[in-house]
């Protein structure tokens, strides 16, 4: 009875852990699914599972997933679950699968989803319960789906947050009342309705102000009710890929609401000579309209207008009017546009680019009254025409001009007739072909600011005029730069040829200048300083030659990061090789690659002060008697050690000084030749060979003598000459270990007394007995029998 509980505990408990092990075992095999199929997702708050073959949306993810995209996959179908733990998604991207069903609670736990892109899919309908949950949805894009209506309610009106809506696909034919119920404010609404067929009135009234409106429409019995309904929300309208060819009805009801529309764009439309004339006059009825845009549009007819109407319908509140690409099928038939003259005295800015403009009538163009920004960009404009364009009294207002990318050749023509322009501060004519040009033009009194970019310059004269403040002449083929420019603030010179800053002297109130990718190797801080305003140098792009010079002035100059636009990543070192490629604030040169003179003066000073020390040293320790004396005993190593007996010539050579010959020559000479047998002795002063080297005389000279004498005296230790006879004596004396050597002491002498460098006597006198000279005649007559008797040993 007693262990009945505790087994059934056991039981529960085994139970216990068996389910936490279960559940781990699938967070586990979840996470692992995951990192399998989307690497990425590792410790991240970023996925990125695009273009990965998916079927379906990866199990493990988790609320550390902030960003997931699921673009390009094959995902058919999002389960309820699929999301369920990702509870902080901000971002989800599931364009371009193949999903066709979403359960409706599949995003029940993406309250804090912030952008979902659905685009692209195969989508049938819409259900509203898929957003309910999105209450912080900003973005939300589900064009290009197959459904062909939003239902018969509205599916956005949980979507309090909403920015920016894009629905729409080439299916979708209807919009009922109601569609956008919930949506009070949008910047941006973009409806693909290329086949909308049906539309409600009153659909989009809903909505209190929509910032951009798109809308692509093909059925023009549909404009004007979608127009009327956006009068009065939408500011900026802009209507693609329409057919324009209505009949004349009023846009503009009975109404006390403040119209919104302030811009007008169409893009990809076309429109018959017809409803040219018919939307001028219709667009005349939204007073609050400012400006109209034309893009890739096509006119299809010779510009035959109905100017009555036009006229009778009185002037227009729009203010800027933009042409781009204009495609005029039979351009060269177009009429001259005579009967608008009022309805342009109101305009201030006009832009027609690339649309094939050649000229406009001289009549027409005086009627520009209030116009103050003209562009003609990339036309087919002539200098032979502009007599007509910009004749006298044309443009009377105009301030800003664009020429650019025309065919104009002459720059002396061109100027004269932009004189006829009295008010003209601003003008581009870039990119035409003027090639070289005058001396003097003439210009407009009050021009600042001259495009002369991509014109084919060579040089630069007088004709550009003293007033600018701007100028622009980049991409020509400049190599130079000498205008006087007082009053020039910003100078344009990238992609010219130029090597060297221009000089601050002409343009001295320079304050920003482009000197980009031309031949620039270096300047110096004298020339950046000479430009006492300068504020920006875009010197980059160039092949810099990073010398000493040049990196120590601009890697030291307080403040050049300032001045420098692009650095330090855009100047780049092009020599010395060891740096190429390296940038120039990173260059770090030797002491030698920079001192080199320096380097060069200082080794030679060392090398000489060495050399005078060695020399001082030499002389204090005699370093020239070692070398002369082991160059000759080189000498003598070479020779025999003994000279055969033939050689021998003298009994002896006497090493004497030269204060001694009286005691040698008159005495022991007279003593020692007159004996009998006479003994032969070598004397340098009578039997050295004349024009022979001292040094070979001694080693010659002690080779043929039986035996060296030496009379040693005070005077002996000081002779240089006696020391040489020595050493060679000493040389033979301990080669051949023999008596060779006989030493005379003329004179007492103490050992400390001989110098240092007679090391070779100390140690003669230290090993061999010498005879002493006496001064006692009785003892003198001894001294020869032992002198005598070491001579013939």
């Amino acid at each position: 009875m007693f262990n009945q509980p505790k087994q059934k505990s056991t039981a529960t408990h085994t139970w216990q852990v068996w389910a936490m092990y279960m559940v781990l075992a699938v967070g586990l095999s979840e996470k692992q699914a995951l990192k399998q199929a989307c690497p990425s997702c590792d410790a991240t708050q970023s996925c990125n599972c695009s273009s990965m073959g998916l079927d379906f949306i990866p199990s493990g993810l988790t609320d550390k997933i902030t960003v997931l995209d699921l673009a390009r996959n094959r995902i058919k179908h999002i389960r309820a679950h699929d999301l369920q733990q990702a509870v902080n998604l901000r971002t989800l991207l599931l364009q371009s699968n193949k999903i066709s069903s979403i359960d409706e609670d599949s995003f029940v736990s993406l309250g804090k989803l912030e952008l979902l892109d659905l685009s692209n899919n195969s989508l049938a309908h819409l259900s509203p319960g898929w957003f309910e949950p999105l209450f912080s949805l900003q973005h939300l894009h589900i064009h290009g789906n197959c459904y062909s209506d939003l239902g018969e309610s509205s599916p956005f009106s949980s979507l309090r947050n909403l920015s920016s809506l894009h629905l729409g696909n080439p299916r979708f034919s209807t919009i009922r009342q109601g569609n956008f119920e919930g949506i009070t404010l949008l910047n941006q609404l973009w409806i693909e309705g290329s086949n909308l067929s049906l539309y409600e009135p009153g659909s989009l009234k809903s909505i209190k102000k929509i910032n951009h409106m798109i809308i692509s429409i093909r059925r023009v019995d549909l404009f004007s009710a979608i127009v009327r309904d956006l009068l009065h929300s939408a500011i900026w309208l802009e209507i693609r890929e329409i057919a324009l060819d209505i009949e004349n009805e009023k846009l503009v009801q009975n109404s006390t609401l403040p119209l919104m529309i302030q811009k007008m764009t169409f893009t990809r439309a076309s429109f018959s000579d017809k409803y040219a004339s018919q939307i001028m006059v219709l667009l005349k009825e939204i007073t609050s309209l400012r400006e109209v845009e034309a893009i890739d549009c096509v006119l299809e007819g010779k510009g035959n207008w109905n100017t009555t109407a036009i006229k009778r319908s009185g002037l227009g509140s729009v203010e800027t009017v933009s042409v781009t690409n204009m495609t005029i099928l039979h351009f060269y038939l177009f009429f001259n546009l005579e009967g608008l003259e009022s309805q342009i005295s109101k305009l201030k800015r006009l832009s027609i680019a690339s649309s094939k403009v050649f000229m406009v009538p001289c009549r027409l163009a005086r009627n520009f009254s209030s116009l103050l920004y003209l562009d003609f960009h990339d036309n087919l404009l002539v200098n032979n025409r502009l007599s007509e364009t910009i004749c006298k009294g044309a443009w009377p207002s105009l301030q800003t001009l664009n020429l650019s990318k025309n065919s104009l050749k002459s720059l002396n023509q061109t100027a004269k007739y932009i004189t006829n322009l009295p008010k003209l501060n601003n003008l581009d004519i870039s990119q035409n072909n003027f090639g070289e040009i005058p001396d003097v033009c003439e210009w407009p009194a009050n021009l600042k600011y001259l495009n002369l970019s991509s014109t084919q310059i060579p040089k630069l004269t007088a004709c550009i005029p003293s007033t600018l403040e701007v100028l622009d002449i980049s991409a020509n083929n400049l190599k130079e730069f000498n205008l006087h420019l007082p009053f020039l603030k910003e100078l344009y010179l990238a992609k010219n040829q130029l090597k060297a800053l221009p000089d601050a002297a002409g343009i001295p109130n320079l304050v920003a200048m482009s000197i980009r990718r031309n031949k620039l190797n270096s300047f110096s801080k004298e020339e950046l300083e000479s430009f006492k305003k300068m504020e920006l140098l875009d010197a980059s792009a160039n092949n810099f030659i990073c010398s000493c010079e040049f990196l120590s002035f601009i890697q030291h100059q307080a403040g050049i990061g300032q001045v420098l636009v692009g650095w330090p990543e855009s100047y780049i070192c092009d020599s010395p090789l060891s740096v190429r490629g390296v940038q120039v604030g990173a260059v770090q040169l030797s002491l030698m690659e920079c001192h080199r003179s320096l380097v060069v003066s200082l080794i030679c000073a060392v090398v000489f002060l060495v050399i005078l020390i060695l020399v001082a040293i030499g002389y204090k320790y005699h370093a020239v008697w070692y070398m002369r004396m082991t160059w000759a005993w080189l000498q003598a190593k070479r020779k025999p050690k003994r000279a055969p007996p033939k050689d021998i010539c003298y009994d002896a050579f006497v090493s004497y000084s030269e204060n001694d010959s009286n005691w040698v020559e008159n005495v022991m000479v007279q003593e020692l030749e007159q004996a009998c047998p006479p003994f032969r002795l070598c004397l340098h002063k009578r039997d050295f060979v004349p024009g022979k080297w001292i040094v070979d005389n001694i080693i010659d000279s002690i080779e043929k003598s039986h035996k060296t004498l030496f009379v040693l005296s005070e005077h002996f230790v000081q002779s240089e000459w006696c020391k040489y006879e020595l050493d060679f004596s000493h040389f033979r004396l301990f080669d051949e270990n023999n008596d060779a050597a006989i030493l005379i002491l003329l004179e007492p002498i103490q050992s400390q007394a001989i110098p240092k460098r007679f090391c070779k006597l100390r140690k003669i006198m230290n090993t061999k007995t010498y005879l002493e000279w006496p001064h006692e005649e009785e003892q003198q007559e001894i001294f020869w029998e032992n002198l005598k008797a070491a001579l013939k040993s």
